[in-house]
């Protein structure tokens, strides 16, 4: 606990004690003070969105863009466990820092990369599989998930907001092949049924298998038609 100025200290102004003006540390701060202090961090929470978060927003509709939220230790683990055992090309889609682009190559999951456009973020991704030693191991592509072609990918990160999920199944049916798995993290497709799930709350995952979402979804349409 810090200590309060004596009376006869230099820089001692009189106040009652526990107030701020008691206290090392100067006058208590006013209403205008506590004003500031609150625009000036706002300031700094826009320009950290501008600078860092808001380039790779520029080239993709509104509709489509999905502001970064780095996934949790736990939520990392939960996708790589449905994972677990697969072969083939793993590619995170939106990949942030990269951190479950790492992590799926460590378990043995390659070759791993992902697709980001935010470049402030690639470069921490970067910087992640360098320090984790897979620098040239594993890639991070500056590219626009929904133009990129995932008809050899075998395995599909989603950490992505509930509102790009509709577009994207559309997508993902079209390309994937057969025997591809799907993992979405913190929100799950909603119109289609998970092969098998992990944790609760924000750390659940989702599995999706594409040959099982396709004959869900054939059944479904055939169906409508009787």
């Amino acid at each position: 606990m810090e200590r309060g100025w004596e009376p006869g200290e230099p820089g001692w102004e009189p106040g009652e004690p526990g107030q701020l003006g008691w206290q090392r540390g100067g006058p208590a701060l006013g209403g205008r003070d506590l004003l500031a202090l609150a625009v000036a961090s706002g300031a700094a929470a826009w320009a950290t969105w501008a600078v860092v978060l808001m380039p790779g927003f520029r080239r993709v509709p509104l509709r489509l863009q999905v502001p970064y939220q780095p996934s949790s230790p736990r939520q990392v683990a939960n996708a790589l466990t449905l994972l677990r055992g697969r072969a083939g090309k793993t590619v995170d889609l939106g990949s942030g820092d990269g951190r479950l682009v790492v992590e799926a190559y460590k378990q043995g999951l390659r070759p791993a990369l992902g697709y980001e456009l935010n470049p402030w973020l690639l470069c921490l991704a970067n910087y992640r599989a360098w320090r984790a030693g897979y620098h040239g191991k594993v890639s991070f592509l500056k590219k626009d998930l929904w133009k990129v072609d995932l008809s050899d990918c075998n395995n599909v990160i989603v950490f992505l907001a509930p509102s790009v999920k509709p577009l994207l199944a559309t997508k993902l049916l079209a390309e994937l092949p057969d025997g591809a798995r799907v993992v979405a993290g913190r929100f799950p497709f909603a119109s289609w049924t998970p092969s098998s799930t992990l944790g609760q709350g924000l750390e659940q995952v989702w599995a999706y298998d594409m040959k099982e979402v396709r004959r869900a979804v054939q059944s479904s349409a055939q169906g409508s038609l009787v």
